[in-house]
């Protein structure tokens, strides 16, 4: 078993410890549910190994990998909402299996939840994670809306979508990697090199996103595949197609979009021809690889020494490989 599944396994662990168990049933139950229900992990790894790698001991950075992976998976109830998604990570999510009232408060609890964890630090500590967390969180709403007022607009340059997942995902992950930091007590600067690394790696990790809902193994991604098209939301692949297209094929896009009755499948079937066409997977692929490459640069800005870097390295081209 490699290291990062052994990692794992010790956070399930300890957040397993952490999920309340309380009255009334009811309201924890769906909470339960959540982060019993897998999912990558991603931003609590990157809080236990951020701490590791500027020379802390890991089990002092687990109460801070459970906050934030408490907020993400509060969010994710949230979003599944307004989205009208039916499944999350191969299952039904929260409104569809309970209902949406129910979603919304225990949702509310889990947001609470996530800063009752940070008690566990003292002082400094916990002053400087429970700030990060409000900015944070303000920010990833700040995306949430623009995310939703992308839905109404067929205007949408490529500038506001990049900033609207940099907001909605990426300082989340930028946030994860300074959490760690924190714990560990490191220099100033490491703390805004390191969250600058997850901040141009999450925006790669949301793009790769974006393509593997169109263009994944819907069995592998946990997802509808093409469920961003049958929601018409506006993609890095979708603006980008906008940009390339002819007038003819332009207006097609535009009308497909609009057109909410369309039939799923053909729907699906038409907006990927047009990807093809305009070669839109490659020009994907190379912004992935783009501000996987441009994170370096802020990573090789840190005090850490170069068997760490190297460590970072494999990860964020494992994590731009995934398949789900």
């Amino acid at each position: 078993m490699d290291k990062l599944s052994v990692l794992r396994q010790k956070f399930e662990l300890f957040l397993d410890q952490q999920i309340p168990d309380r009255e009334p049933k009811n309201l924890y139950a769906p909470l339960k549910y959540v982060l019993r229900n897998g999912g990558k992990r991603i931003r609590p790894l990157l809080v236990l190994l951020s701490s590791s790698s500027f020379g802390e001991n890991m089990d002092k950075a687990l109460p801070a990998a459970a906050a934030i992976e408490t907020f993400h998976n509060f969010t994710l109830i949230h979003d599944d909402i307004m989205d009208h998604s039916s499944i999350r990570r191969g299952q039904p999510t929260v409104h569809e299996k309970w209902n949406e009232n129910l979603a919304i408060l225990s949702g509310d609890t889990m947001l609470i939840w996530a800063y009752k964890m940070l008690e566990q630090y003292d002082g400094e500590t916990y002053k400087k994670l429970s700030s990060l967390l409000n900015q944070t969180a303000i920010e990833v709403c700040e995306g949430q809306q623009m995310d939703m007022d992308f839905e109404t607009r067929n205007d949408v340059p490529l500038s506001e979508y990049l900033e609207m997942i940099r907001l909605k995902t990426a300082v989340l992950l930028g946030a994860a990697l300074q959490f760690g930091a924190i714990v560990a007590k490191t220099k100033k600067e490491d703390f805004y090199n390191m969250s600058m690394f997850g901040i141009h790696l999450g925006i790669a990790f949301q793009i790769q996103d974006d393509y593997l809902d169109t263009f994944g193994d819907q069995d592998a991604f946990g997802k509808q595949i093409g469920r961003d098209i049958i929601d018409r939301k506006k993609t890095f692949l979708y603006i980008n197609a906008l940009e390339k297209a002819n007038v003819k094929d332009k207006g097609l896009l535009i009308d497909l979009y609009k057109d909410k009755k369309d039939d799923d499948t053909r729907l699906i079937s038409t907006v990927v021809q047009l990807y093809e066409k305009y070669k839109i997977p490659e020009l994907t692929k190379k912004q992935i690889d783009d501000y996987t490459k441009s994170s370096l640069v802020y990573l090789d800005k840190t005090s850490l020494p170069a068997s760490e870097k190297e460590k970072w390295i494999d990860f964020a081209e494992n994590l731009m490989h995934r398949k789900h």
